[in-house]
């Protein structure tokens, strides 16, 4: 039986538009009061067990965990996927943004959602209006100054006004400044650092642990800042998984037999085949077991791992699909550069899919 997808009341998805209810004075479903300023802080690789479990080290997230049962990052748990639901208020069903690399149906190529990629229009493939170029109110996003006219940027952060920080204390103070201009105003803070260092050295090093404590110190401030109508949301488009090398696993030549092209990540291929996909999936099933969830696309549908899904969004997801379980990742190639990472994600376990949602200020529960 495969696992669903939302494990949580509320999403990802959620998070912006009731931002915007509590802007224009309207009480969302997710209960926020109105206020003139609204701070959405986006901590990339924020997991809500990995903040539970290294809580010690970071006193005003944490001071929120007792309220805080954590919402659903969607699926795959990638950043691609995870930041278009943000920014779009729907699932990768609907927005199209299907993993971190993803099939282009007229070419059949397998191509970067987050890089982008030759002849690839952000506009095109990410097809909804963000939540920013509709809101009503003015949005800003603060995040990495190289990031201003990217891809991605162009794909999931349309309407809002850029504003570029190089450093995790610099993009603090943009939000600071933020507060102080008349409202109404809806600012997204994206921060990098965790995900830097999960990726590199794993959420149980000395590195994330450090970087938590900058972020929880950067939080602390921005509270301490916020005036008696703004609120603050902490939030993550994934958590992570430590994987040491013991648990790659290189997947057999012979299940690559009909497999014409591999996207996703490690810990969530997603597979183009040109024969049978059930009998592909059931290969695949008993050769890794309880090591990995194996779902057909139409089995994954059905089980609204991608949310509702538009017609022109199917092809753009595998035919076959195999979601790590437990510590493991997948690789058909290996001199894959994938293999020097320590912390990974993509798949539905409960570590990369529940992330937290953490309120302050006007926010606070």
């Amino acid at each position: 039986m495969l696992p669903a997808a939302k494990s949580s009341r509320f999403s990802l998805a959620d998070v912006v538009p009731n931002c915007l209810d509590a802007l224009a004075g309207r009480r969302g479903r997710l209960g926020l009061p109105a206020v003139t300023h609204a701070v959405v802080l986006l901590a990339d690789g924020l997991g809500r067990g990995a903040l539970e479990a290294h809580r010690g080290h970071a006193r005003t997230l944490a001071a929120r965990l007792p309220d805080d049962p954590g919402i659903s990052a969607g699926f795959p748990t990638t950043t691609a996927s995870s930041l278009a639901s943000l920014t779009t208020g729907l699932p990768p069903g609907r927005h199209g943004m299907t993993g971190y690399r993803a099939f282009e149906p007229a070419t059949g190529r397998v191509v970067s959602l987050l890089n982008g990629d030759r002849g690839l229009d952000p506009r095109a493939w990410q097809r909804q209006s963000t939540l920013f170029e509709t809101a009503g109110v003015r949005s800003v996003a603060v995040a990495s100054p190289r990031h201003a006219d990217s891809w991605f940027t162009r794909a999931v952060l349309r309407g809002a006004e850029y504003r570029g920080a190089a450093t995790m204390a610099d993009r603090f103070a943009v939000a600071r400044r933020e507060l102080e201009a008349p409202g109404p105003v809806l600012v997204y803070l994206y921060i990098a650092d965790l995900d830097v260092e999960g990726h590199a050295h794993g959420i149980d090093s000395s590195r994330w642990v450090a970087a938590l404590e900058g972020l929880d110190a950067a939080v602390a401030g921005l509270v301490a800042a916020l005036g008696p109508t703004q609120g603050l949301l902490v939030t993550a488009d994934h958590g992570m998984v430590d994987v040491p090398p013991a648990a790659h696993l290189l997947v057999d030549a012979e299940l690559l037999t009909g497999v014409t092209a591999v996207a996703g990540e490690p810990r969530c291929l997603q597979l183009r085949v040109d024969t049978d996909p059930d009998a592909v999936a059931e290969a695949w099933r008993e050769r890794y077991g309880p090591r990995a969830w194996v779902a057909t696309r139409t089995e994954a549908v059905a089980a609204g791992w991608f949310g509702d899904v538009d017609a022109d969004v199917l092809p753009r997801i595998g035919d076959v699909l195999v979601a790590a379980r437990r510590n493991h990742a997948f690789y058909v190639d290996p001199d894959d550069t994938a293999r020097r990472m320590v912390g990974q994600h993509g798949s539905i376990s409960p570590e990369e899919s529940t992330v937290p949602l953490l309120r302050f200020g006007a926010f606070s529960p």
